[in-house]
């Protein structure tokens, strides 16, 4: 067996860093776009937290072969570039689904965050969401806002989060709902057993009074 040549094992060694420093990476097919598209998509990704980069599929199969990046072995087919996320997934998701929009040549085929598998569907549902600052500044105005806002507020909110906060609002609703009762209704409750006392004693007495006398 041919040992690599020096070229080869340092891009192996490129791509396996980079896996290993990125959040989560996206795999693309660029088949049919231009130098100057493949330009303007890198600086499209750039400013929301990834690097675009076009790797052959062999050496890119080599960098992950027995790594928790082999999955992706499987989206390695055809003209291949990968864009490598340190920043907000959604938010690449997002950029990479709108310029796919207006330059159909671009495949986004699926990617990994951490040791999950993403597949197209699933970036596609990331691209959806707001971004993380969005969410933060809703969640932080959630929070601060009244009891009715915040269940409105609740509906715009990723699912799981959305349970959590919902828990919090039934919560205090339920504890709110403790406080309203007041004491008078527990001694009025008590009034009628406490006056049938009281006559009995007065009849008690009575009939002493009237044996006295």
């Amino acid at each position: 067996m041919e040992n690599p040549r020096p070229e080869k094992v340092a891009v192996v060694d490129e791509v396996r860093a980079r896996l290993g420093a990125s959040q989560a990476a996206i795999l693309t097919e660029y088949r049919g776009l231009t130098v100057a598209q493949m330009a303007e998509l890198r600086q499209a990704l750039s400013p929301v937290g990834a690097q675009y980069a076009v790797y052959k599929n062999t050496l890119v199969k080599r960098a992950v072969a027995g790594s928790r990046h082999e999955p992706l072995q499987d989206l390695l087919t055809g003209p291949t570039a990968i864009a490598f996320v340190s920043g907000d997934l959604s938010g690449v998701a997002k950029a990479l689904r709108d310029f796919a929009r207006a330059n159909p040549h671009l495949l986004v085929k699926g990617g990994m965050l951490g040791d999950g598998v993403l597949s197209s569907a699933d970036l596609a549902t990331l691209a959806d969401l707001p971004s993380r600052d969005v969410l933060l500044a809703r969640l932080a105005g959630a929070l601060a806002a009244p009891m009715q806002q915040l269940a409105s507020l609740l509906q715009a909110l990723p699912r799981n989060l959305a349970y959590g906060l919902s828990a919090l609002v039934d919560k205090r609703r339920e504890e709110g709902s403790a406080a309203e009762v007041q004491p008078d209704e527990t001694e009025a409750a008590s009034e009628p057993d406490q006056t049938e006392a009281m006559s009995d004693d007065e009849s008690i007495m009575n009939k002493e009074h009237s044996d006295n006398g």
